[in-house]
């Protein structure tokens, strides 16, 4: 797999648009640590660590609804493997002027951007969520 992140955030994308409750996503760090910024910013109820049949680490990601809608509507990865894209603090992009998430990678770690510009820090902006 080359890009894990754009591969979780499409198996969101498709288990939201069939109305499932969970889904399952191979686990790493990285993923990890985006689930939590998104789980702080209330666009899913929470992730779990659990075991595929094989053996192999997974996540367990509870999606969230609001009246039978996606509380998510739109997440978009920004820096892919084939391009990288990089920003400094006065540059982190704001979605849908300020009603959306960008998740960025710092040096800190893993944040929103409101926490990237209160950090005073820049880094690659992973992905927007809507």
């Amino acid at each position: 797999m080359n890009d894990p992140i754009g591969d979780m955030l499409t198996r969101i994308r498709n288990a939201q648009l069939r109305g499932k409750s969970t889904v399952l996503t191979p686990a790493s760090k990285l993923r990890g640590w985006v689930l939590d910024v998104l789980a702080n910013e209330g666009y899913i109820r929470g992730y779990e660590n659990a075991t595929s049949k094989t053996g192999f680490p997974e996540l367990e990601i509870s999606l969230k609804y609001f009246d039978g809608q996606p509380v998510i509507k739109e997440i978009k990865r920004v820096s892919k493997p084939g391009r990288r894209v990089y920003s400094n603090v006065q540059d982190i992009p704001t979605v849908r002027q300020g009603l959306g998430v960008a998740i960025v990678s710092t040096p800190k770690g893993v944040m929103s951007d409101a926490q990237a510009r209160t950090a005073n820090v820049g880094g690659e902006v992973l992905c927007t969520i809507f």
